[in-house]
């Protein structure tokens, strides 16, 4: 009897802490790129091309809701990225992936939608 409650024990373990896999889709010479928290909700998407980071990148909390939101050039951060933290939205430019200016905003009724 303790083996099989050891058992099931470990199974509900690795059941909690199994992630989803992410998924990879052509998109003409990019490939978009997918990732999922392990609840299954999306964690980041962008694309990717000649293996290097490239374009519009989103990343996600567990619940769903969007936290960053910025852009690649060959690998490199680069231009205005979006950050949200419950009422706060920061604005951080990037210049050849270095961060060039930072911006702060509280944001109780926010007119861009993080979603």
């Amino acid at each position: 009897m303790k083996k099989i409650l050891i058992i099931a024990v470990m199974a509900l373990s690795l059941g909690a802490y199994a992630q989803v896999d992410p998924t990879f889709e052509k998109e003409g010479d990019k490939v978009k790129a997918t990732y999922f928290h392990a609840n299954g909700e999306k964690s980041q998407e962008g694309y990717f091309l000649n293996e290097k980071l490239e374009g519009e990148w989103k990343m996600f909390n567990e619940k769903g809701d969007k936290i960053a939101m910025g852009n690649y050039e060959n690998g490199v951060r680069t231009g205005k990225w979006l950050f949200w933290e419950g009422d706060v939205k920061s604005e951080v430019s990037f210049d050849n992936n270095r961060i060039a200016s930072v911006s702060k905003a509280n944001v109780k009724d926010p007119v861009v939608s993080n979603k």
